[in-house]
């Protein structure tokens, strides 16, 4: 955004990504730097701020450059979003990773004539996640009423949008216990297995800083946050193209043939389906189903008859947290 001929900096911010020890895999955007403060409170700036989050400067078909701690490069370019995604084949990456499985990295513009002010002397910061390989399983958990109270089954959606405009990330209230209970997975029964935590959301990677913000703040396991691109105006999705937060699980499964994994979401959209169709073409993958139960006695049933006769994977509809410990703990997940 301009103000008065002045024109903000630029700026990458880098998704957290996930890769293996040959593949390399990451995702970001580059924009103009619109300054957004998320700790910022009082209704006119967060009003604002939400303002800002979707009205984005991107920068369009730059190029970037990654670097590793050893020296190594990987190069791409940014689409017509100002987003970029880099991959690669480079081995023996796992020794670049932490006890975490935490491999960070750099990314900077490499446009030697970009003729505009960066931020941070053009170094951002990345991470990407290898698994470790003391990991038994992996989780990947939806976020809106799954870990976050959002109200996506509240009537015309009113209360995500007044949640996502009128509050701070760190004001969010999560789920009771369900960072409790994320730890206890990410820990695992030897209580240092480092199992990862995918987390998976319908929302638009323009809430990407604000969950990330908010997951930091109530202690969840960090783990890459993959969201979805708003589609192009006048581009409607194929009524047979799968949703994108399937596709998403879809692909870490591909990644990660070896490893096999939890699936926690809720019962007021669609996790349900999406959960059950993936359990059935990849049974071995899954070890188990958590839907939270949501107050909202259709929904509810319309997952019950989803699930009717279903027994290729382990469901447990979830009602508490502790309820969701007892039963990881009775299957040796914690």
């Amino acid at each position: 955004m301009t103000w008065f001929g002045k024109k903000d900096k630029l700026q990458i911010i880098a998704f957290q990504g996930y890769g293996t020890d040959s593949h390399f895999y990451a995702r970001g955007r580059a924009l103009e730097d619109e300054g957004i403060d998320l700790a910022q409170k009082g209704i006119f700036n967060l009003v604002l701020n939400t303002y800002k989050r979707f009205e984005t400067d991107e920068v369009r078909h730059t190029p970037v450059t990654i670097t590793l701690p050893d020296g190594r490069t990987v190069q791409g370019k940014t689409d017509n979003s100002g987003y970029y995604k880099l991959e690669g084949q480079c081995n023996n990456l796992r020794e670049l990773t932490n006890g975490e499985g935490w491999l960070n990295f750099e990314i900077s513009f490499s446009d030697p004539g970009l003729k505009r002010d960066v931020l941070y002397q053009n170094r951002f910061p990345g991470e990407m996640l290898i698994p470790s390989s003391k990991a038994k399983f992996g989780v990947i958990s939806d976020i809106d009423d799954t870990i976050l109270h959002t109200g996506v089954v509240s009537s015309l959606k009113w209360k995500v949008i007044f949640n996502t405009v009128f509050k701070t990330a760190d004001k969010r209230t999560p789920l009771a216990g369900a960072a409790e209970f994320y730890q206890l997975l990410h820990r695992g029964r030897l209580g240092n297995e480092a199992n990862p935590l995918f987390y998976v959301s319908h929302s638009p990677w323009n809430l990407y800083r604000y969950l990330e913000m908010f997951l930091q703040k109530n202690n969840f396991p960090k783990g890459p946050i993959l969201l979805r691109s708003f589609p192009l105006f006048g581009k409607w999705k194929s009524p047979k193209e799968k949703p994108q937060k399937q596709k998403e699980i879809l692909n870490i499964l591909k990644t990660y043939p070896g490893l096999r994994f939890i699936l926690i979401g809720d019962s007021g959209e669609y996790d349900a389906d999406i959960y059950k169709e993936i359990a059935q073409q990849h049974p071995q993958a899954i070890l188990a189903i958590y839907l939270r139960s949501v107050a909202h006695k259709k929904k509810m049933q319309r997952v019950k008859s989803v699930f009717k006769d279903y027994d290729t994977t382990p469901v447990l509809l979830v009602e508490s947290t502790e309820q969701a410990i007892e039963h990881a703990k009775k299957n040796g997940f914690i």
